[in-house]
């Protein structure tokens, strides 16, 4: 398959601007597309990275995940693609005072802007051996987005200890919804 027929195919059916329902596409498999998206963010199509940011704003659009694969969906056509960790990278947050409640806002690589809440939690996963942490919050259904170095550490700034699970876990608060990224007792871990 040939990626610029894809894409017109894809922009019959979508806006560029907003995901498309592709929770609603079931259509035939057509087989895969040379796509890879690395764990920095960067979408790479034949081996060599696609430049074009709208192209790849419209491939995000129509990103479906089904246990371990993800697609790019039409009506008509499922493709599956590559994705080395997280579909998405998560490039900034911002925190705001919304009705005397924190909000954490975050910018994705493709610019998609949501909110970190019961939808759309934030995960820690940390490496056995150097214990390193690998943040990841749902940007939309299943699809994850990885949260960049600079972005988790200027949440680190934001976070505050609260008791959780009968414990007291260093997190943070959006929409008001607790979000626990380490137990105290174990903070040591990271130094």
């Amino acid at each position: 398959m040939d990626v610029s027929k894809f894409s017109l195919t894809i922009k019959k059916y979508i806006k560029e601007s907003e995901p498309a329902p592709v929770h609603l596409w079931n259509p035939p498999y057509c087989g895969e597309l040379d796509i890879r998206i690395t764990r920095d963010g960067n979408w790479h199509y034949n081996k060599s990275p696609i430049g074009r940011k709208r192209l790849v704003k419209l491939f995000s659009n129509i990103l479906k995940k089904e246990g371990d694969f993800y697609y790019l969906v039409t009506p008509v056509e499922k493709i599956k693609i590559q994705v080395d960790d997280a579909p998405f990278l998560i490039v900034d947050a911002e925190s705001k005072i919304v009705n005397g409640t924190q909000e954490i806002t975050f910018l994705t690589n493709t610019e998609t802007e949501f909110s970190l809440g019961s939808k759309n939690p934030l995960r820690i996963l940390f490496k056995n051996h150097t214990q390193e942490p690998s943040p990841y919050v749902v940007v939309r259904k299943n699809l994850e987005g990885l949260i960049d170095r600079k972005t988790f550490y200027r949440l680190i700034e934001k976070s505050e200890f609260h008791s959780h699970k009968g414990a007291s876990w260093l997190g943070i608060w959006s929409q008001n919804v607790f979000f626990p990224i380490l137990e105290e007792n174990k903070l040591n871990i990271l130094d």
